[in-house]
């Protein structure tokens, strides 16, 4: 689980700095569009569902049970962002929508991964 987490974490963070390296998002502080939040709860889903994958691939066992651990993981700290969005930044730190589908989708981006991965052929037998 600790493998996925890290995955996730760190893919998250470097597209996160690439797409600011690029010139495609503002520095930080900077106001983002309604696009750029879009692209970057796209990339971070396809991230979750790598984190998932990589949790079931790593478990010694049970492998879904692994992945709905880390999935449990995301929840509450999407719902940390989400309290954090609502109590301290509101519209400055980016739309309610944004901060709303983080603890919704981490559940099926998680187990959405750990299925691909119990249906690698490494997995299946």
């Amino acid at each position: 689980m600790l493998g996925g987490l890290i995955t996730t974490v760190v893919l998250s963070t470097a597209a996160d700095l690439a797409m600011v390296a690029a010139g495609i998002f503002p520095p930080a502080g900077q106001p983002m569009s309604e696009g750029m939040f879009l692209l970057a709860a796209a990339y971070r889903l396809a991230f979750t569902v790598v984190g998932g994958y990589v949790t079931a691939r790593l478990a010694p066992s049970r492998p879904m049970r692994h992945a709905m651990v880390l999935a449990g993981i995301g929840v509450l700290a999407g719902l940390g962002g989400l309290v954090a969005f609502y109590k301290i930044g509101g519209p400055a730190m980016g739309p309610a929508w944004y901060a709303i589908q983080i603890p919704l989708t981490a559940i099926p981006g998680v187990w959405a991964g750990a299925w691909l991965a119990m249906r690698s052929p490494r997995m299946a037998a």
